[in-house]
Order: structure tokens, then C-alpha cells, then sequence
């Protein structure tokens, strides 16, 4: 762990004289992540109806990507939480699982990229940015990771969404030669790319 992680972590982390609205928001962030997500992804599906499957399949692929990637790192580097060193408060249970990279900063940027490469224009889709960035802070601020962890997640959730973005037109096309359902809504998409 570097000086400058710890120092950030102290200064991030919400201590007993934290303001008890600014730690409710940091677990409505952290617990919320997946409602506030779809919804996101609903409301993005709404506005852009055409893109609605793309943006559909490629935040799935990206959350899938997500996922499978931050386990198999938490099993090769299992770098231990903040409060498995006795560091800052943990306002929230956490076991005691491996921390790097964050789970929750790596869903939330694949999928709020994810998003963003298929809804451009979509105000839902740079919402879901901006939520991403607020569930790496809670992290942070409820003490279960070290900015390291968070900082880690959010560079995994893009990588996995530029991954979901480049897989994208071989599911399509998969999806297309499988169901005739599929193959009206890929086959615009496929071609145009």
C-alpha cells in the first residue's frame, strides 16, 4: 500500500464527526447500485428505443465481463480490506474478503460505460457515469476499500465495457442467425456499426 493511498483513505473515509446525511447518502450509493442501474438502463431504453437490445446486451456483457474479471484478480492479488489492518471505520459489515479491486466501482463503470457506448446522447447514460463515480466515493467513505481498490475497479469497468463493445457485433450477429427475433433487430445494427 502506498503513503498517498492511506493518506486518501483517511481523508475520504467518514469518521465519528462526519455529517450522518453524508454517510446515509454513501449507503444509499454503495447499497442501491444495482436499483439505481437498471432503472438508469430502463430510462435509457426509453429514450433510444431502437438501441434499446444493444444497450441491453452490451451492459449485460459488460456486468458479466465485469464480474468474472474481479473475481479471478481477488484470487490471484487477495490484498486485504481496510479493516483487516485495523485502518479507518467500517460503517458497514464487511467479511473478510479480498478488497482489490473493488466489485461495486468495477460493475457500476462497465456498466455506466457500457452505456455510454451505446446511448451516447442519452442523459441516462452520463447519469449512470456520474452514479458510477459516487459508488467508488462510498466505498471509500464507509471504509470498506482503499481508493487503490476503487481506482482499480473503475479501470477494470472500462476495459470490460470496451471488451462488451467489440464483442457486441459478433453476439449480434450470433443472436441473429439463431432467432428470427434476434436477426430483425441486430441485422440494422450489424451492418451500420
Amino acid at each position: 500500500m502506498l503513503p498517498l493511498d492511506l493518506l486518501l483513505f483517511q481523508w475520504i473515509n467518514a469518521g465519528p464527526g462526519t455529517a450522518p446525511a453524508l454517510v446515509f447518502l454513501a449507503r444509499i450509493a454503495s447499497s442501491a447500485e444495482a436499483v439505481l442501474l437498471l432503472a438508469l438502463l430502463t430510462l435509457a431504453m426509453r429514450r433510444e428505443p431502437r438501441r434499446a437490445h444493444r444497450a441491453l446486451l452490451g451492459c449485460l456483457t459488460a456486468l458479466a465481463l465485469a464480474w468474472c474479471t474481479v473475481y479471478c484478480l481477488r484470487l490471484w492479488i487477495p490484498f486485504p480490506r481496510p479493516a483487516q489492518w485495523g485502518l479507518g471505520i467500517q460503517w458497514v459489515a464487511q467479511g473478510p474478503r479480498p478488497g482489490f479491486p473493488s466489485m461495486h466501482a468495477a460493475t457500476a463503470f462497465a456498466f455506466a460505460c457500457a452505456l455510454q457506448f451505446t446511448c451516447r446522447r442519452c442523459v441516462a447514460a452520463w447519469t449512470a457515469l456520474l452514479f458510477a463515480g459516487m459508488v467508488a466515493w462510498s466505498r471509500v467513505c464507509l471504509g470498506l476499500h482503499f481508493p487503490s481498490d476503487v481506482l482499480a475497479g473503475a479501470g477494470v469497468g472500462l476495459t470490460c465495457a470496451y471488451g462488451a463493445r467489440a464483442l457486441l457485433p459478433l453476439q449480434l450477429r450470433w443472436l441473429g442467425r439463431s432467432s428470427a427475433y434476434w436477426s430483425r433487430l441486430a441485422h440494422p445494427w450489424v451492418r451500420r456499426r
